[in-house]
């Protein structure tokens, strides 16, 4: 019996991230890994996070990995790169939170300057999630990383004006989040746009549930925002990112659990994830790293095949 191959209309966008080794994601014609649909035109990528500053949230069955690295971005993004393989930076901004170190965006910008320095690898580049503050930062670290094209983030629909004004003085392209409703992240896709940003430089994120807090419904918006970017929609049609490490040692077991739970959990959450339609994986520990880039290059090989 002959195979009914679905044929798409339309195709999801590609955005280039990078100045000094550019990655490019995005471009799928159709739905992942069903053979004769997508042409796999770039695989998906995964970035490592680092901080600004030593995360004392973090357990230690995550930070004994990294070492005397968690004191110094610059040598942990280096380690992340160099031994990890990475493919992207995620620079987390988190000590100029009001709430735990209050940083300047001058320091900010120092902490960004080492990361450029120390690898060639493209960078993403988020905030503390305190928006007044990261108003500040981020118009500062827009200018600092001035032709690094990377990667910022997070603009909200609350609080998107700055940020989109920054990206596009300085070059970068831009994440933009909604609370996991499609509606709201077209509409804050065109007011974006509607600023003259281009729309082949934003990435979308649908606020990322880990395995068992919330990943089901998160999912299911992504299935369903890939699904009209392929059927026309251009607002819905961007490359989209998910912060699989953040979430996943944030919960219970990852803290609580064996020394391996949180690894697994993080594999877990990443693997639905990838089927789900995202393009970068952001993620943070090692083990886990690895092992999704051997099911990235295992399920890539057999769609290209």
């Amino acid at each position: 019996m002959e195979r009914l191959i679905e044929k798409w209309q339309d195709r999801i966008s590609e955005v280039v991230i990078g100045a000094k080794k550019p990655i490019k994601i995005g471009g799928e014609t159709g739905i992942y890994f069903i053979d004769g649909e997508d042409k796999c035109p770039n695989p998906m990528k995964v970035a490592m996070e680092v901080w600004d500053t030593e995360p004392e949230s973090w357990p230690d069955a995550l930070k004994s990995n990294f070492g005397k690295a968690l004191k110094d971005p610059g040598e942990w993004a280096k380690l992340c790169v160099e031994k990890f393989s990475a493919d992207l930076i995620c620079l987390r901004l988190a000590s100029v939170h009001p709430d735990l170190k209050n940083a300047s965006a001058e320091d900010a910008g120092k902490a960004l300057e080492k990361v450029l320095k120390a690898v060639s690898a493209p960078l993403v580049v988020i905030g503390c999630s305190s928006p007044e503050k990261d108003n500040e930062v981020m118009a500062h670290c827009a200018n600092v990383a001035k032709g690094e094209n990377c990667l910022f983030g997070i603009a909200t629909q609350a609080n998107y004006k700055t940020l989109t004004a920054a990206c596009l003085s300085s070059g970068h392209s831009i994440i933009s989040e909604a609370p996991i409703d499609i509606n709201i992240a077209k509409q804050l896709n065109i007011l974006i746009c509607d600023m003259q940003f281009p729309a082949d430089k934003i990435v979308i994120h649908h606020a990322t549930g880990s395995l068992g807090y919330g990943l089901e419904y998160t999912y299911s918006i992504m299935e369903r925002t890939r699904l009209a970017g392929l059927s026309g929609d251009k607002m819905l049609s961007m490359p989209m990112i998910n912060f699989i490490g953040q979430e996943s040692w944030r919960t219970k077991e990852a803290k609580t659990g064996t020394k391996d739970a949180g690894v697994l959990w993080e594999i877990a959450t990443a693997a639905a994830y990838l089927n789900s339609g995202a393009d970068i994986l952001v993620m943070n520990h090692p083990k886990a790293v690895e092992e999704i880039k051997k099911t990235i290059k295992q399920l890539m090989g057999y769609i290209c095949s």
